[in-house]
């Protein structure tokens, strides 16, 4: 009767793990450590603009300056994203479920990390950029949470972390850092682990070249 049981439990775990890998359900680990974070950034608001849509705040972290306007949702998309939440993504962000709410990328579903989890992510990896192509978009281009996508502006996307997050990134080639915005999902390269904006990439040095390695972490705002 147990060696009956005991194969029983086997032929379940069997089924299950076919059926989780038929549903296409992807499961990822992220770097996250504690005590990662070493200094607090005072944010500055210090203007308001007006932009292509809803007026938003413009505001300082430390030199760095963000100018955060929503994009008309009928602007295309600098990520090509099928669903997030199950809703389409203008949907989504018309809820506003886009911050940490799972996505589906070319049939891949991601489940980005939590608050929480953010708050002690730190990684080093590869970092691309992104930014040209979208210069010859007509009207413009929308971020993965609505926003206006700018490449001169310091930003960045990531396929984890919730939108948006601030994170310091340091290229470990020549030492430079950036404070960047996360408000954009990708890169979906395999080995890539953020893909900064044009302007971002030029600050730290590797426009030229494509790509570089990078330690990104997050930075608590206050």
């Amino acid at each position: 009767m147990k060696s009956l049981r005991q194969k029983t439990g086997l032929i379940i775990l069997v089924v299950l793990t076919i059926s989780l890998c038929a549903c296409g359900v992807i499961r990822t680990t992220y770097d996250v450590t504690s005590g990662t974070v070493k200094a607090a950034y005072k944010t500055t608001k210090f203007a308001v603009k007006a932009g292509v849509g809803t007026l938003r705040l413009t505001y300082k972290i430390g030199k760095f300056t963000f100018h955060v306007i929503d994009a008309p949702l009928n602007w295309p998309m600098t990520t090509r994203i099928d669903s997030v939440a199950g809703l389409s993504p203008r949907e989504a962000i018309r809820e506003g479920k886009v911050k940490d709410s799972p996505y589906v990328v070319r049939g891949r579903r991601y489940r980005p990390m939590s608050v929480a989890q953010a708050a002690n992510y730190r990684e080093e990896g590869i970092a691309s950029w992104y930014g040209e192509e979208t210069r010859r978009q007509k009207g413009g281009a929308m971020t993965a949470d609505g926003e206006v996508f700018n490449p001169a502006l310091p930003t960045a996307a990531h396929k984890y972390l919730p939108l948006p997050t601030h994170v310091r990134v340091t290229n470990l080639e020549n030492g430079r850092s950036i404070i960047v915005r996360v408000n954009d999902r990708g890169p979906f390269v395999r080995g890539r682990i953020i893909d900064l904006s044009a302007g971002a990439a030029r600050q730290l040095g590797y426009l030229r070249q494509g790509t570089t390695r990078v330690l990104v972490e997050t930075v608590k705002v206050i």
